[in-house]
């Protein structure tokens, strides 16, 4: 990120993070948080977001939350609240002067928003004006991820909303997480000249790869001697993943389903890393359909980078950072994208299937006689 700070003041950065259901934005925006405290200790990072886990993540010193009321999103400019009893326009007032009081008062050089330019249904808007009519000196920085939907649904819903008018009124700076000749956002979501040349591709941004310590629990090496010992000493580790996990169940069920047809093949031990957003009746479910196959269910884990790298086989969705991070490794993967209401999953699976770096199977063909043989092949 170029961003540039004086030695002699301790820096601030504030951070806009809408995540009302689901880990990916929130876990991207903690890292970068995390990521420049350590290079940067004096500094104080104040993270705005709504995600229903709150803090979800381990905090780095000198970093806080501002918990924001949560909404969902049910398709393209359709709002709700997520738990509170109360009209939406209600809501999104509250959001918007929490927002704009807290941005003031603290004072941050620089303003890093993630995803959404002029935040959800606008509520960032009196924020980026109340910054720039001040003349506060506040950078203020977009945060994309290379695939966002549907080329004409982004296009759409943008020029409706104001996000376009927003980057060029109010940004100083777009920091793209991909790569331009895999995906150029720029082109495909059609920014004007003037905000193309605002644009920096950082590369895919996941969190560092971790030296293993050797008496750590969760160490590749480890979680391989814990799941395959006894009569699985031999088989194949599937590990299987989704991010928050909200829509993971078909996928997960599926797998479940599959694996005695897998064993017939390999024999093989399926973990499933469901996510903390799974409903719970969704994740009993899976319980009683996995009871007596040899079958781990976890809720999460701290260290999902170790499980990946001592998979044999990954089958997960085909959100940013768990994609990203199955590249890091190298894993053999396979992704099985969301159906929707977003093509941003299917979209991504695509072309990264495309380029050979993974392998695809259609949500449309999440069953027993196309999973076996896909798996046992892989």
């Amino acid at each position: 990120m170029y961003i540039t700070t004086s030695k002699t003041i301790s820096p601030r950065i504030a951070t806009y993070s809408q995540d009302g259901l689901g880990l990916g934005h929130m876990r991207r925006t903690h890292l970068i948080a995390s990521q420049f405290l350590g290079s940067r200790p004096d500094a104080s990072v104040l993270t705005l977001s709504d995600s229903q886990l709150g803090q979800f993540f381990t905090l780095t010193p000198n970093h806080d939350y501002l918990k924001l009321p949560s909404i969902v999103k049910d398709g393209p400019g359709k709002w709700r609240a997520a738990n509170l009893n109360m009209p939406f326009d209600d809501v999104l007032e509250m959001r918007q002067e929490l927002i704009r009081q807290a941005i003031l008062r603290f004072r941050p050089q620089v303003l890093l928003v993630d995803h959404m330019p002029h935040g959800a249904m606008g509520e960032l808007l009196p924020t980026l004006e109340a910054l720039r009519s001040s003349g506060a000196e506040t950078k203020i920085v977009l945060g994309l991820r290379d695939i966002l939907d549907a080329p004409q649904t982004v296009q759409s819903r943008w020029q409706i909303e104001g996000a376009y008018t927003a980057i060029e009124a109010y940004y100083d700076q777009v920091l793209v997480y991909g790569m331009r000749n895999v995906f150029d956002l720029a082109e495909q979501y059609r920014f004007s000249p003037a905000v193309t040349e605002r644009l920096h591709y950082c590369g895919y941004v996941c969190e560092p790869a971790k030296i293993c310590e050797p008496n750590k629990t969760t160490t590749p090496s480890a979680l391989r001697a814990r799941f395959l010992k006894g009569a699985d000493a031999c088989a194949k580790l599937i590990v299987a993943m989704a991010g928050g996990g909200a829509d993971a169940y078909p996928m997960m069920r599926g797998l479940v389903e599959a694996l005695p047809a897998i064993q017939s093949r390999q024999r093989s031990l399926l973990v499933l890393i469901t996510g903390p957003f799974m409903p719970t009746e969704l994740r009993q479910e899976l319980k009683l359909r996995a009871r007596g196959l040899p079958v781990r269910i976890l809720d999460s884990v701290d260290d999902t980078h170790s499980y990946l790298q001592a998979a044999d086989l990954v089958v997960a969705m085909a959100g940013y950072n768990t994609t990203v991070e199955i590249l890091q490794t190298g894993k053999r993967a396979i992704l099985i994208p969301r159906r929707g209401p977003s093509a941003e999953q299917r979209t991504r699976a695509q072309i990264f299937a495309a380029r050979g770096w993974v392998e695809m199977l259609d949500p449309d063909d999440l069953n027993v006689e196309a999973l076996a043989p896909w798996l046992s092949r892989a």
